[in-house]
């Protein structure tokens, strides 16, 4: 038993402690106390519609630099990737932090572990209740509800599982040689996506690592990957992608696409060294055909990448189109279940449209054209211009007919939300184009939108206005 001086010394005590650990977790919630020296080399500041992050260090450094500036915009896009996953694949949060920790986490490499960690602290010493494997979902929003879940439910033999199918996602094209204006290399792309989610996804990344080269791409807050994709490191390497159709495999032993894509980014200096990356571990989430083009040699590729399956095409003179079409046949019948002959469909309909521009410019290509070309809403299928998913600029909130590829209904709230542009010089100089909203400028109301359709109403919590900008140039180590 205490005596009546011990009780009061207890009581002292334990309230003294009590003080003590309730100050340090409002010093948490709050953020009161960043750590400044980790947050020295890192800015940002908005333009265009877009905010510019700089990050540099370490990868834990360049992690937490990242949560703690984007932590608003992380956590918004956190909730808005979060209803969109747990409504479509009906399955619920916990279940894609359980795929973080126990599918995904053993598979990336350390250097990334890193990373990912350092934006969970970042964003907690901002007071956010993010944690890591919300982090780690997060950052495969794109290959976890749409190839790992569709493998899951197969393997499980879900009887009433949703019918998912891999979006369709962005129009992109790189040239060179004769076929640009200055016979070296050009790229464009646009970011195909729900415009809920497109609408955040206007982050340009300057990342200069400790290791590896310095990288300059467009991205969504809170991933270590451009994502849609688009970039260029200091190496001279040019990157995009646009997503294949009707591909539904997934190797869960396998690297997570989002690790190696962001790798093969920051390490390689040549095609073929890009090639090798991501072919290293291949889980087959999100396969693309990667559009390529090495500046140091003038020579670009098309990487079509399956799971079992891949193919490089190359040249020095010539052009590679995407638009969510596979382009190898064997690789198409093995591996998807796209229909090449269904000229109503969105991916065929642009691949049309991309042989008809092309060649039409042959000479003249530059990143000019390639913003008009972005822009175009002929509809190869029609005949005519419109307004719909058959568009190079797609506008699917439009559209009275869906893209059954896809699982996309009539009017869905989606299409072009973002575009991108650099060529020999601009790469050189670590600088890249870019247009927040539709590439074509036009405005998403979204308030409107759902008046019109209020079958879209579950999106009412996360689906904002998206305001045409207009393009905006940025390069490495920008200022505001």
């Amino acid at each position: 038993m205490f005596s009546a001086s011990g009780r009061i010394a207890w009581y002292f005590l334990t309230a003294t402690l009590l003080i003590v650990f309730a100050s340090a977790a409002s010093a948490k919630q709050d953020g009161a106390k960043p750590d400044e020296a980790r947050l020295k080399p890192a800015y940002r500041f908005a333009r265009g519609g877009w905010i510019y992050v700089h990050l540099e260090g370490s990868p834990a450094d360049i992690g937490y630099q990242h949560g703690y500036l984007l932590a608003p915009e992380i956590e918004d896009g956190f909730k808005t990737v979060q209803l969109q996953d747990t409504h479509r694949t009906q399955r619920d949060w916990n279940f894609y932090r359980a795929t973080a920790q126990n599918i995904l986490w053993p598979h990336i490499e350390v250097e990334y572990q890193q990373e990912l960690q350092g934006i969970a602290d970042g964003l907690q010493a901002h007071g956010s209740t993010l944690e890591l494997w919300d982090v780690v979902a997060l950052n495969a929003m794109e290959e976890v509800p749409d190839y790992y879940v569709p493998w899951l439910n197969k393997q499980e033999k879900q009887a009433h599982a949703p019918h998912l199918k891999a979006p369709g996602n962005c129009s992109a094209f790189v040239a060179t040689g004769a076929w640009t204006k200055d016979h070296s290399p050009v790229i464009a792309h646009s970011n195909w996506t729900d415009i809920a989610t497109g609408t955040r996804w206007t982050i340009i990344f300057d990342i200069v690592p400790t290791n590896g080269y310095h990288m300059l791409m467009d991205g969504f807050p809170g991933i270590i990957v451009s994502d849609d994709d688009f970039g260029i490191n200091s190496a001279g390497l040019m990157v995009t992608e646009t997503t294949i159709t009707g591909f539904a495999l997934f190797d869960p032993k396998g690297k997570p696409e989002f690790v190696r894509a962001r790798k093969a980014l920051q390490y390689a200096k040549s095609i073929d060294e890009y090639v090798q990356i991501m072919l290293d571990g291949n889980n087959g989430g999100y396969a693309n055909d990667w559009l390529l083009a090495d500046n140091s040699t003038g020579e670009i590729a098309r990487f079509e990448i399956g799971l079992k399956m891949h193919r490089v095409w190359r040249t020095k003179n010539g052009y590679f189109v995407g638009a969510n079409f596979p382009s190898d046949p064997a690789f198409m019948k093995a591996e998807t279940d796209f229909n090449p002959n269904v000229m109503s469909s969105s991916p065929n309909a642009r691949h049309k449209r991309w042989e008809e521009i092309m060649p039409a410019n042959k000479g003249q290509i530059d990143v000019e054209l390639g913003k008009k070309f972005l822009a175009d809403h002929f509809d190869a299928y029609e005949g005519k211009e419109d307004r719909n998913f058959r568009g190079l600029c797609g506008h699917g909130e439009s559209s009275p007919t869906g893209e059954p590829a896809w699982g996309d209904p009539p009017y869905n709230p989606s299409g072009a939300v973002t575009a991108q542009a650099a060529d020999s010089t601009m790469t050189r100089n670590m600088t890249l184009q870019a247009r927040a909203g539709h590439p074509c400028g036009e405005d998403f109301i979204a308030e409107k939108f759902l008046k019109e359709h209020p079958e879209f109403d579950w999106q009412r919590p996360i689906l904002k206005d998206m305001k045409g900008n207009p393009w905006t140039e940025f390069k490495t180590s920008d200022k505001q």
